[in-house]
């Protein structure tokens, strides 16, 4: 019984010293998004951007689906930091959120958002056009 529990022991010092090599090694870029959104009732979002990941520019797509209270149409450039990545597709994946706002002319955004993976978007920037929400949204990035 006592090497069974011993190799039990080295085994889990095994898996517990794997997993907290990957998390050291992760990493972080710099993210820029462009999404336009329009909706009423029921609203639709896509768009681009690029992420930079240790100096390398790398391509992607956006897209989503909001519900709830959703009226008018609105362009977002979100600009920020994206961390807890490990490589480049790490960044893809569904982001969800609820919110609610009001953009008349020109506003203010800012939010942070985690995908399945784990990857964390603290993004800011301006919105323009003429949108009010209050819904539940989801946003899929992936890398074109």
């Amino acid at each position: 019984m006592n090497l069974s529990s011993a190799i039990r022991s080295v085994l889990a010092a095994l898996i517990v010293s794997c997993g907290l090599s990957t998390a050291s090694l992760a990493d972080g870029g710099t993210i820029t998004l462009t999404i336009y959104k329009a909706g009423w009732i029921i609203g639709g979002s896509g768009g681009g951007g690029v992420l930079i990941f240790h100096g390398r520019a790398y391509p992607l797509s956006t897209g989503g689906l909001d519900y709830g209270l959703v009226f008018g149409g609105s362009k977002t450039v979100l600009r920020g930091r994206v961390s807890n990545i490990v490589q480049p597709s790490d960044v893809a994946g569904v982001y969800g959120a609820a919110g609610a706002g009001l953009a008349v002319g020109r506003g203010a955004r800012a939010i942070v958002l985690t995908n399945q993976k784990g990857a964390v978007l603290e993004l800011s920037g301006q919105q323009v056009g003429l949108m009010a929400n209050a819904d539940l949204s989801g946003l899929a990035i992936t890398l074109k």
